[in-house]
């Protein structure tokens, strides 16, 4: 049966509809459905609505169903007359008459073969010939034929078991990865915003790629560094950054790159029981977490320089090792408050007693233990929260930097 129990307003339905909130259903046979669209329907009393939300919950209906629109408004006027919902096809009761028998395919089939499969109309002419030219009454029939039902009978099962079938090039398909929806973690850590930066490229020399995930309710962050974004490289770098975090993960959202939506990184998450999702068009919002960490942290501490690549590692060890855990255990950060205005638009406000460093934000959340991994406890991320002040762990960072672009400046030098 659709698991679809948790949407009880018409709020929770648009919601669903626009892709921000996540309903778990399978699928299942036709009366299944056909039950589950009579009840809803009555759930929220369909007749009484207006004609908006007639529109949203018919939306809700077809995305949930898998039935398209057209049919949806068949099924729920058939609703509306009768009250109930049933499959109204059958047998014809009158079958069309079979007017060509399989020895005029074969006759056809034989057209074929002799003159290389011509065009409909000039195979339609060959049997006027062969009929009326020539006196072959085995062509009376196909002497009359339209050239549109010529190709249905080269279509036909008969037809394809005497000629063989014609396999014409397919485009390919393109292959979906990833769902096209915002995450909704529910005030669960666990769901990862990921976005690229590229440190740029100058006189042919390939800029380092800095990885930067963040996650959304307790904005943990992660930076690594790879050389290049490819599988050989990028791989490794993901699987190193995801082990970092030191709360079970659940959701991993980036935008459209191929970076990320590809099969590679898809059998990654797989593998690690995380779900990929991705931005949706049009919706500049569904990665400005991420975004906006990119400006404030990542060009704030390694700037617009171009860095070479070959100094990935370097940039891995400082971004990984010295600047992760200042961001996670040193440096505050605002924590939105969404608050419903008069008109019923979501507002978000910044409230200066909301500001919490990462960890902080991870200990205020009930039983926060329940979310850890189970190799990381409690006393060690406290114990390392506590390993330096926030102005020693500053004072590192600074000194960290300093040596890395001493390092890029000679490199650049040399």
């Amino acid at each position: 049966m659709l698991n679809t129990r948790t949407l009880n307003t018409l709020e929770e339905v648009r919601a669903f509809v626009d892709g921000t909130l996540c309903v778990h259903f399978e699928p299942t046979s036709q009366a299944e459905r056909y039950r589950w669209l009579a009840l809803t329907l009555r759930q929220f009393h369909y007749r009484t609505l207006s004609r908006a939300d007639k529109g949203l919950l018919q939306r809700y209906l077809a995305k949930v169903a898998g039935y398209a629109s057209a049919q949806i408004k068949r099924l729920v006027a058939q609703w509306c007359t009768t009250g109930q919902l049933r499959d109204q096809r059958g047998p014809p009761e009158h079958a069309f008459a079979r007017r060509y028998t399989p020895e005029d395919v074969m006759c056809l089939v034989e057209l074929d073969r002799l003159h290389s499969t011509l065009s409909g109309p000039a195979t339609k002419k060959l049997a006027e010939r062969a009929f009326g030219v020539f006196g072959d009454p085995a062509y009376a029939r196909l002497a009359t034929i339209s050239v549109a039902h010529l190709y249905n009978l080269r279509a036909s099962q008969g037809y394809q078991r005497q000629r063989g079938s014609l396999t014409h090039t397919q485009a390919s398909r393109h292959v979906s990865i990833g769902e096209r929806r915002a995450p909704a973690p529910q005030g669960q850590p666990g769901f990862l915003r990921v976005d690229s930066v590229h440190q740029g490229d100058f006189e042919g020399i390939k800029g380092v790629y800095v990885i930067n995930l963040v996650d959304e309710v307790t904005q943990f962050q992660v930076i690594v560094a790879v050389e290049r974004i490819s599988e050989h490289f990028l791989l490794p770098a993901l699987r190193q950054a995801l082990d970092t975090f030191p709360f079970v993960l659940h959701g991993f959202h980036a935008d459209n790159g191929s970076e990320y939506i590809n099969h590679q990184v898809a059998k990654l998450l797989t593998k690690l029981h995380i779900e990929l999702t991705k931005s949706r068009p049009r919706r500049s919002t569904d990665n400005a977490l991420v975004e906006s960490k990119n400006g404030s942290i990542v060009r704030k501490h390694l700037g617009y320089a171009h860095i070479p690549a070959k100094l990935a590692g370097a940039v891995n060890d400082f971004t990984l090792n010295v600047l992760t855990p200042y961001l996670n255990f040193h440096r505050p950060c605002f924590f939105p408050l969404s608050v419903i205005d008069s008109k019923g638009r979501q507002r978000k406000h910044y409230p200066y007693k909301r500001m919490n460093t990462p960890f902080e934000q991870l200990k205020s959340l009930p039983n926060f233990v329940q979310f850890l991994k189970p190799d990381c406890t409690v006393e060690s991320l406290h114990n390392q929260a506590m390993l330096m002040t926030d102005n020693q762990a500053a004072e590192q960072l600074t000194l960290s930097r300093q040596k890395l672009f001493n390092k890029v400046y000679k490199t650049k030098v040399a």
